[in-house]
């Protein structure tokens, strides 16, 4: 007999637990040499792990760790960071800030803006604005799209303030937020709004088969936006881009020295929990997706640890549904089990960056990617966005077949777009020493997890008014 739990948690009550136990959050630099402990004890809600984790990942911190529990009501969490050069947080202003943000988080008040100044900018995820209409495109990926779109808005005088793209298992999603090309600020009027919409679904719709999924959305400017990565996670699973994804068959008897991305849904009857288990190469904001996708399918994470060895990362979640169920049929395992690979791999870039900073101009997105298609590139990512008078991004490209651009087509786009406008960007190369062959033990969350928050959670320490 399967075992259910579905407790009922009045809202009235949940606020008003938010208000008599607000959330304890201490930055402890004294624990270990090589890293910052964040540990955050508060009153639970769904979806206060996945705030968290997007507050540190904003600042571009690294999660090497971290131990996750919120049974009974109550959340003790705690976060292993570094900065990117693998640096122990020192700067006091950062600090206060994780600590002001995450509270300021729990408060469902979002991140005001004397926050931010405190830190001397804006935190948000890269190249994306709040001030602007958006304009929400996914499809069947192919070449040239990017260019097509752009150009289109060009035409009908829409300016592009900022565009993030990214591709998965020949899938596409887009963020691009506009203006109005003429007079600046968000296009408002309807029947421009409208006339937007149609031209562009009229590009995305042009080499589209029948019955494949495609949509065209533009939405206006609102300040409790979603987290613009967390939308092209909810874009890319709409449009199902995960039912092609494949982990590893099992024929590296488990883990051993194996690149892919396993994952595993085991049951744990006594407790009615939905054990995964996961396995997959370490990345910048792998936690963050991980949380990201159980997040909006509606699981709920009671307890979990996660941690990175070499080039791999290792996560354990203890879950059930939102509705207090664990996972029951074969389907539901094996839907989640593909949204998780997808989650890993969608973000990984594919080909090779080309960074681009320049004079930010009318058209500038439209003349790029004509470039691009002219060449024979295909964009499988990219970031672009307006500071000041400039205009910055990236883009990864491939040649149309998916594979790797030839230097002399790479020259010929840089002379043509401006040498010192478009540069060659050399990625981290994935190290290949032994220590990623190696197989991380496996760790049981009953013995690992209770050990360290038992430890650590006596060292909670209120923050000073």
């Amino acid at each position: 007999m399967d075992i259910f739990y579905q407790p009922y948690i009045d809202p009235e009550f949940e606020s008003f637990l938010e208000r008599i136990h607000p959330p304890r959050v201490c930055i402890d630099n004294d624990a270990f040499q090589d890293c910052t402990l964040v540990k955050v004890d508060s009153a639970n809600r769904h979806g206060i792990l996945l705030e968290m984790v997007q507050v540190l990942t904003d600042l571009d911190l690294v999660i090497s760790k971290s131990y996750i529990s919120s049974d009974g009501g109550w959340l003790m969490d705690v976060f292993h960071v570094t900065d990117q050069l693998g640096n122990k947080l020192a700067d006091r202003t950062l600090i206060l800030y994780i600590q002001q943000t995450i509270c300021d988080t729990r408060r469902r008040g979002g991140i005001p803006k004397e926050l931010q100044t405190c830190l001397k900018k804006e935190v948000r995820p890269c190249h994306v604005s709040t001030e602007y209409t958006a304009l929400e495109i996914t499809g069947r990926d192919r070449p040239g799209l990017m260019s097509e779109i752009s150009a289109a808005l060009y035409e009908l005088g829409c300016h592009v303030t900022a565009a993030v793209q990214w591709t998965y298992n020949s899938h596409v999603a887009c963020i691009i937020h506009i203006e109005d090309g003429l007079h600046g600020g968000s296009i408002m009027v309807q029947k421009r709004l409208a006339q937007v919409q149609e031209k562009l679904e009229s590009v995305v719709e042009a080499h589209h088969e029948s019955g494949e999924q495609r949509s065209v959305r533009l939405t206006a400017p609102a300040p409790g936006r979603t987290h613009t990565e967390r939308r092209l996670h909810q874009l890319m699973y709409a449009n199902r881009d995960y039912e092609q994804c494949q982990g590893c068959d099992g024929s590296c008897r488990h883990w051993n020295g194996c690149m892919k991305t396993h994952v595993t849904i085991e049951t744990c009857r006594e407790k009615g929990y939905s054990v995964v288990n996961m396995r997959s190469r370490d990345r910048s904001k792998l936690l963050f997706d991980t949380v990201c996708a159980l997040t909006d399918m509606e699981y709920v994470v009671f307890h979990a640890t996660v941690r990175s060895k070499g080039s791999m990362a290792d996560q354990e979640y203890f879950i059930r549904r939102q509705d207090g169920c664990s996972l029951i049929s074969q389907g539901e395992r094996h839907k989640l089990t593909q949204c998780l690979i997808a989650a890993t791999e969608r973000r990984v870039p594919h080909g090779l960056r080309l960074d681009l900073c320049t004079e930010n101009k009318m058209g500038l997105l439209s003349e790029v990617t004509r470039v691009f298609r002219e060449n024979g590139l295909s964009i499988t990512r990219a970031e672009i966005g307006i500071h000041g008078e400039r205009a910055t991004g990236s883009f990864y490209v491939t040649d149309a077949s998916g594979h790797d651009v030839n230097p002399r087509t790479v020259e010929l786009v840089r002379q043509e777009i401006g040498g010192s406008a478009l540069v060659v960007s050399k990625s981290r190369s994935c190290r290949s020493s032994r220590e990623e062959e190696e197989r991380p033990p496996r760790f049981s969350l009953g013995n690992l997890l209770w050990s360290q928050l038992e430890r650590l959670s006596g060292n909670f320490s209120l923050i000073k008014s």
